[in-house]
Order: structure tokens, then C-alpha cells, then sequence
């Protein structure tokens, strides 16, 4: 049995360290670009101010969430209005079809912010302590005092950074200038510093140590992503028909029968999640395009065509083994699946737009009481008694006329007022009593129900919104 045991294959291996080569190339210099720029906004954005007025917050985008609002610069999002980000995650989710498509896994190549960190936190991995044959020399040799010292110099400053992406995050629900001050002062929620902490954990661990285990084995879009390609998908791959036989470049000898790869291993060295493109295919590949660089580059120094390993489809080997010029992108890209993600992608933004410009700024709900339904009073008058609620979406306090349409005529009251207008606070929800009568001899006091209409007139602007109810008689 202990034979038995001891020979049995092992369910678990150790992780094997990655330490990438730096590369120069369009497409590092793309993702410096988008690293730089959507840090930039991740960072930058909960600082940026828009003037809403004196009653509502200026910070320009804020989840306002003891308020239930959404702040998105000129923008305002109430509880009730939840479709418009329904509509943005459905925009999202038909993005990511679209260029899964189109490009493969181009969003976990260049913007997914897991590589988007862990390309930070190799930047100053490699600052720290050399580049690839530096860093795989420190992994071999023993701990000393060098070594701690870059290894504690390294993961100080991943958890600076780390630090800073927890803080920020939580910057995006409060005002942050005041945020920021609580939490030095000790004054901030309980949660804001739960929130970083959890944050700034993740952030470490994920970006520092878990690398590319976060996107093999923790991220579900490499095993959905399948159904999103087809043979058209442009992906990183090996032009196998052009490179093989390898052979290694002797100087100056030429082998005509050896293929265009010398086996350098180059687009290996430089991969971020360790894999061999040249082997076809692969669940990790992120399609960054860090390989197509590092084979460009010895293409050109060995005076062979660039292209050795680039974006590619199914279908451009047995049309390239023919004899035919490679196609452009543009014959990939433009097909059916790809035009009906843009159509539905296009026609959900555009529904959000024309909501968000036909939206008034003021609403009405009403509830009837219905216990009971209806008041007789002393002289015979039947009442119904109603609870409203208005919505001011303004930034500024507004006041509002109430009156009523129906099948009959209604006196109506509010409850506390004299007249039949109302102040409602800026971007605040106002809730109020309303009664509405009827003589006894009315049809609408000895119809069991007529149908009613009640209206909220903005006195200063004349935007009116209503809402329809019941109005409950005898029904003798």
C-alpha cells in the first residue's frame, strides 16, 4: 500500500516562478499606454470636482450610497432609475463579446486589471532587482543580507501600491478630500478601513504572487471565452507552416531546409504567464502580443520577414499554405457575429441616451390608504385619503402645485397646508398626505370606484408629472 501510495501521480504541484524579459515593441508600448491610462483614472477620478450647486455633493463621481445616488458628473442616478446601470453592465457584457470575438482575450491581454497591476508590480520587480537573468540568479541563491534587501525593497513598494489601489477604491463612495482626512485622523467608518484592508491584501497577493494563477485558474472568462470565437478570431499564434522545421542559426551558414524560427526562445522568455505560443493554442495565453514583439525583433536582426508569430486566425493557414498574401484584419473583424454585437451594443446605448434625455426632473407616486378606504364626515362628504411622495431631482428647492382630472370633480386638501402647493427640498423625496373629497350626492361619492388623476405642476419651470389612482365612494 505505501508503494502504491508513493508512486501514485501527485494532484498538486508547486507553482513554478515566471520572471519575464523586458521587450520593446507597438504592442508593450500599447499596454505601457493603457496601463498608464486607466491607472490614471482609476487614481485620479474620485479627485475631480463638477458643480451640482450648494445642496448636492461636488465630487464628480460619486456612489453616493447613505443617499442612494449615483454622481457621474452632469449625470444623476436615483434608486428608481437602476436600468440605466443595468443598461451599462449589459453594454459591458456585449464589449466583452464583441472583442472576444473580434480579438480574442484582448481584454485580459491589455486591460483587465489583473494584468493591468501584476504588469505594474513586474515593472518594479525588474526596477528592484535586474531583469530576467537577475531575478532568476537572486531566486536561486540562498537568502542573504542582499537578498532581503531587495526582496523587502520590492514588496514594500508592491504594498505601497497596493495600499494606494485600497484607498482609492474607497474614495469613489465618499467625498474623498474629507475621506482622506478621516482616515489619517482615525475618524473614517469602520468599513472604509475593512474595505482597504481587504483591498490592499488582494491587490498584494494577487498582483505580487498569484500572477498568472488569477487568470488560469481563478478567472472563469478563459474556459466562457470558447463560446465567443469562431474560426475568424484573431488570436496570437505561430505561423508553424512558415517556421518549422527550427534550426539553429549558425554563422554564416544558411540552411534552406530549417524554417524561420531559430528557437531562441525568445517569445518565451517574455511571456507573463510562461507558455510557448509555438505549441499552438493555450488556456492561458491572454493574446498580450509581448511575443509578437520579442520575435519581430530577432526576425529583423536576422533579416527575415517580421510576422513569425502575430495575430492570426484559423483560416489563415491553409489560405497563407496556398501561396496567398496574408488578409487584412478588417476581412477577420467585419462578420456577421461581429456586426450583430456592434448592432446590439450600439442599440442599448442608444436607449440609454434617449432615456436619459426624456427623464423629467420631478416624479409622483401615490398610495391610498385603504384602511379604510373611504371617511364619511359629519355633513355626509365621502373622503379618501392618499400618501405621496415627490421626487425634486433639481438642485434646488422647488415648489409644487398639486390638482386633480378624472371621471368627476374632487376637492382636494393637503394635510397641514392652506393652500395646495408644497416645497420639496433639493434632490430629496418629500412625502406628504393628501385628501380628496366629494359631496354625498356626487356620482363620485355613490360610485363604489372612479378613476383619478393627480398632477404635480413645477410652480417656477411648469414641468409637470402625474400619477393614477382610485377615488372609493359608497357605491349605493
Amino acid at each position: 500500500m505505501s508503494d502504491e501510495t508513493e508512486n501514485a501521480p501527485k494532484l498538486y504541484a508547486a507553482r513554478e516562478p515566471i520572471f519575464p524579459r523586458r521587450v520593446n515593441g507597438k504592442f508593450r508600448s500599447l499596454k505601457w499606454w493603457l496601463m498608464g491610462f486607466t491607472l490614471g483614472i482609476y487614481y485620479l477620478v474620485p479627485w475631480l470636482r463638477w458643480d451640482r450647486g450648494p445642496s448636492l455633493p461636488d465630487q464628480a463621481v460619486l456612489i453616493d450610497l447613505a443617499n442612494r445616488r449615483f454622481y457621474f458628473f452632469w449625470i444623476e442616478i436615483w434608486p428608481h432609475e437602476f436600468y440605466f446601470i443595468a443598461g451599462l453592465l449589459i453594454m459591458a457584457g456585449l464589449g466583452l463579446f464583441l472583442f472576444t470575438s473580434a480579438l480574442g482575450r484582448v481584454w485580459c491581454g491589455y486591460a483587465c486589471p489583473q494584468t493591468v497591476w501584476t504588469d505594474l508590480f513586474i515593472l518594479v520587480e525588474r526596477w528592484v532587482e535586474g531583469d530576467r537573468n537577475a531575478r532568476i540568479r537572486l531566486w536561486k541563491q540562498k537568502y542573504s543580507l542582499r537578498k532581503w534587501r531587495l526582496r523587502i525593497t520590492k514588496w514594500l513598494i508592491w504594498l505601497l501600491i497596493a495600499l494606494g489601489t485600497g484607498g482609492a477604491w474607497v474614495f469613489y463612495f465618499a467625498d474623498a478630500p474629507t475621506l482622506l482626512v478621516d482616515i489619517f485622523t482615525g475618524n473614517a467608518a469602520f468599513a472604509a478601513y475593512v474595505a482597504i484592508g481587504i483591498l490592499t491584501a488582494t491587490t498584494f497577493i494577487f498582483g505580487g504572487f498569484m500572477r498568472e494563477q488569477i487568470c488560469t485558474y481563478a478567472c472563469p472568462w478563459p474556459r466562457i471565452q470558447a463560446a465567443m470565437m469562431d474560426e475568424e478570431t484573431l488570436t496570437v499564434g505561430y505561423r508553424e507552416w512558415r517556421g518549422e522545421p527550427r534550426g539553429k542559426l549558425q554563422k554564416g551558414k544558411v540552411d534552406k531546409q530549417n524554417g524561420d524560427c531559430i528557437d531562441c526562445m525568445a517569445c518565451v522568455n517574455v511571456c507573463p504567464v510562461g507558455i510557448d505560443i509555438r505549441d499552438g493554442q493555450q488556456l492561458e495565453c491572454i493574446t498580450c502580443g509581448l511575443c509578437i514583439d520579442a520575435c519581430d525583433d530577432i526576425m529583423t536582426k536576422i533579416g527575415r520577414p517580421r510576422g513569425l508569430i502575430d495575430y492570426l486566425a484559423f483560416t489563415d493557414e491553409p489560405w497563407e499554405r496556398s501561396g496567398n498574401a496574408p488578409r487584412p484584419i478588417w476581412r477577420h473583424v467585419a462578420r456577421p457575429r461581429t456586426i450583430l454585437y456592434t448592432a446590439l451594443w450600439s442599440l442599448v446605448g442608444l436607449a440609454l441616451v434617449v432615456a436619459l434625455f426624456i427623464r423629467t426632473d420631478i416624479d409622483i407616486k401615490v398610495s391610498p390608504v385603504r384602511n379604510p378606504t373611504f371617511i364619511t364626515l359629519s355633513d355626509g362628504t365621502i373622503r379618501n385619503v392618499y400618501d405621496i411622495r415627490l421626487r425634486n431631482m433639481k438642485g434646488d428647492e422647488r415648489e409644487f402645485a398639486l390638482s386633480t382630472t378624472g371621471d368627476y370633480p374632487l376637492k382636494i386638501e393637503i394635510q397641514g397646508s392652506e393652500g395646495l402647493s408644497v416645497i420639496a427640498g433639493a434632490d430629496e423625496i418629500t412625502a406628504i398626505r393628501v385628501y380628496l373629497s366629494s359631496p354625498k350626492d356626487s356620482e363620485a361619492a355613490q360610485l363604489e370606484v372612479s378613476q383619478v388623476r393627480i398632477w404635480l405642476e413645477d410652480v417656477e419651470s411648469g414641468n409637470r408629472a402625474y400619477a393614477d389612482t382610485v377615488f372609493n365612494g359608497t357605491g349605493n
